[in-house]
């Protein structure tokens, strides 16, 4: 992220911004009728998403697009799109909110998307809340923005209001809003369901909702050695030269291209001046990826590292799914916990929370055969992977990148501060905080 924008501390913590138009790339309008393999959002014209991007506050860097997904890294963190489904991450005094409307009107005019199918909107506790502009100055005015677009969404605060809490806004099916491609208004209106709309609604979840599925990491008070390393100080020159080689340097030597497999992983990465780092990764998790609209065979991680000290924080999203167990093989995609722990290693974070969102189908069924339900797994994995011993955890190196990356020294165990797991509507999510033993 940009930190040398504004004058004053950098408000790391984003805004994230998802919306679903239909529940797959197959229920969509043109979904038989690609353009140049593309359909849906993906044919939206670049320069469309750039002036969108210029009334939230950012800019485009660079694009990798994939087999599913095109991934865009922003002057303040990043945007994905998919044929059904966009995903608007934004940080420091970004009008994130404020670029939903035009969002709805691009979907309508580009991709015949009139309504919504679902929408998240969540983000953890601003560090500088007073900073903020718009909507964003305040958890309740989100809100009151987002109730005007969408009848029925619901609120909620998870995790000790004054520590470490997320918040998320969610709808849900029927919970829709229609937009006009030639309105005016800043707001669009809701609509009332069509009987094929509630038969869509009562039918069976896709395969892409079944496995809809996002871990998030959000990182404070990282150690003065991983801080350094996104200090660009003394490679100011290679830096505003050739940003993006400078980072992917960087990726390598430091751990994060070893966070999957590289033959799975497109990665795109960016060094801010004179500070910061951005990357996007697009991981071919599956081998049919782009072969069947009705089932994802391709995700993303994300990474934002803002090191000033005093207000250090880094941020990990990935929506591939990730097994339960480890795998011998380094080809294999790593397990929850070996992923979290080699994502802590690399920014050894005094604080962290970790929220593991999910689609709850799987929960339901655990709960039905007396079996252990996935926001549990999760939980069971954070707390091996932050609080037990290397030795105990029988994980090596960087936890899985064999020794590779300038962290692999790093052995911090944690203390966990909080535990929730919640259950809203269609999807289940597992929240935890700790922070770093002294």
């Amino acid at each position: 992220m940009e930190t040398s924008q504004s004058a004053g501390p950098f408000e790391g913590p984003e805004k994230l911004l998802e919306i679903w138009f239909a529940p797959s790339p197959a229920e969509l309008p043109d979904a038989s009728d690609s353009q140049d393999g593309k359909l849906g959002l993906r044919k939206v014209p670049r320069a469309i998403w750039e002036e969108m991007l210029d009334i939230v506050k950012c800019k485009i860097l660079s694009v990798v697009e994939g087999t599913e997904m095109d991934a865009y890294l922003l002057s303040e963190s990043s945007f994905f799109v998919s044929p059904h489904r966009l995903i608007l991450k934004t940080c420091g005094t970004t009008l994130n909110l404020l670029g939903l409307p035009r969002i709805l009107e691009i979907a309508s005019s580009y991709a015949s998307l009139s309504s919504v199918y679902r929408c998240f909107y969540s983000r953890k506790a601003f560090m500088f809340p007073e900073r903020q502009l718009g909507p964003h100055r305040d958890w309740g005015a989100e809100v009151d923005f987002l109730d005007r677009i969408f009848p029925n969404g619901a609120a909620y605060t998870v995790g000790k209001v004054n520590g470490d809490h997320w918040l998320l806004y969610i709808t849900t099916p029927g919970e829709t809003s229609s937009v006009s491609s030639t309105s005016s208004s800043p707001v669009t209106p809701p609509v009332q369901l069509s009987e094929t709309d509630e038969e869509a609604e009562a039918a069976e979840p896709s395969d892409y909702m079944k496995q809809d599925y996002t871990i998030e990491i959000l990182m404070t008070q990282l150690s003065a050695s991983a801080r350094e390393q996104f200090d660009h100080a003394s490679s100011l020159e290679v830096v505003e030269s050739n940003p993006s080689k400078h980072a992917l340097d960087l990726s390598s030597s430091i751990g994060i291209a070893d966070l999957f497999p590289q033959q799975v992983t497109s990665l795109d990465a960016y060094s801010f001046f004179p500070c910061g780092y951005s990357s996007n990764a697009l991981l071919r998790w599956s081998e049919d990826a782009g072969k069947d609209l009705t089932r994802s065979g391709e995700g993303y991680y994300t990474i934002h590292v803002t090191p000033e000290e005093g207000y250090s924080y880094a941020s990990f999203e990935c929506n591939v799914p990730l097994p339960v167990t480890p795998s011998p093989q380094r080809s294999k995609i790593p397990d929850l916990k070996t992923l979290i722990r080699r994502v802590v290693n690399i920014f050894q974070p005094g604080r962290l929370s970790l929220t593991l969102f999910i689609s709850s189908e799987d929960n339901a069924n655990a709960e039905e055969e007396e079996g252990e339900s996935a926001v549990e797994t999760a939980q069971r994995a954070f707390r091996a992977a932050l609080t037990v011993p290397k030795a105990v955890n029988g994980m090596n190196g960087i936890n899985g990148v064999n020794g590779h990356g300038a962290n692999n020294h790093f052995s911090g165990l944690y203390r966990r501060t909080d535990k929730i797991n919640y259950e809203f509507g269609g999807y289940d999510l597992a929240f935890a905080s700790f922070e770093l033993r002294q």
